[in-house]
């Protein structure tokens, strides 16, 4: 088990630094933004409300093909459920379509998974995704790094650690908040470093319930961190809202990627 965490820690290590896509976050920090991957009907009904009380707004990662379902996280998102996200100003990005990991399928049909996510959100809300987009299990390989790049305004992975002073928009580094309130320290640590480097912090989880699963939080977790992020110097934004900003700076993803080796 070392060995095979040791050779995954590698390999993150290995993807994490090749086929950049690198903007400069300049004096834009502290910056600490809020996604949910899938998404779970809890991360809205239970999470966007906690946001939404400290007058923030989070990043939501659909997978479109989950949509009616219900899984280990609880009952996904309906399609009423993506008009209330929009109309409280939160962000609405995209998973894939049926939430498959780039491991198990060529990079050929995950791009094209994507792009089928992207248009199932474009047709059920009337309008176009955020352009954002998340890698369903944090799985990403160098090709579909390469390939997804070309597409998207940015990717995000579960690689953890700060974004900045550049941060790679083809591998947005994330933290998990996962868990309840004995795991504070730990966010407490992120928000302070955060702060001292300037740098750009994104927290992701799945469901917000009293009993959640071991990819969720708890309301009184989610509530402690927004709170705290809120006390000190940081700015609480979307996804959308950082990338607006490096626009002027950010690529065209629709021009070929500068891969950097």
């Amino acid at each position: 088990m070392l060995v095979k965490t040791r050779l995954g820690e590698a390999r993150r290590r290995l993807i994490s630094s090749m086929c950049q896509r690198q903007a400069p976050l300049g004096g834009r920090g502290p910056i600490v933004s809020f996604t949910f991957d899938d998404f779970p009907r809890t991360a809205l009904t239970v999470g966007g409300k906690i946001l939404r009380s400290h007058g923030v707004r989070g990043t939501y990662y659909a997978a479109a093909g989950m949509m009616n379902t219900s899984n280990h996280l609880g009952d996904q998102f309906r399609a009423g459920d993506l008009g209330t996200l929009l109309r409280d100003g939160h962000e609405l990005a995209s998973h894939t379509f049926s939430h498959v990991s780039c491991r198990v399928t060529s990079a050929d049909r995950f791009r094209s998974d994507v792009a089928k996510g992207r248009r199932a959100i474009e047709e059920l809300t009337g309008r176009r995704d955020s352009g954002n987009f998340a890698y369903p299990y944090g799985q990403v390989t160098l090709k579909t790094k390469r390939m997804v790049g070309q597409d998207v305004v940015s990717s995000r992975g579960i690689v953890s650690g700060l974004n900045g002073p550049l941060a790679d928009l083809n591998l947005l580094r994330a933290n998990s908040l996962y868990g309840d309130l004995d795991t504070c320290a730990k966010v407490r640590e992120l928000i302070i470093e955060n702060e001292w480097r300037k740098s750009w912090l994104i927290f992701y989880s799945h469901d917000v319930s009293p009993i959640p699963s071991p990819y969720g939080c708890t309301p009184q977790l989610l509530q402690f961190t927004v709170s705290f992020a809120s006390q000190g110097c940081a700015r609480i934004l979307t996804v959308a809202e950082v990338l607006s900003e490096l626009t002027a700076r950010v690529p065209d993803p629709n021009q070929p990627v500068a891969v950097s080796i």
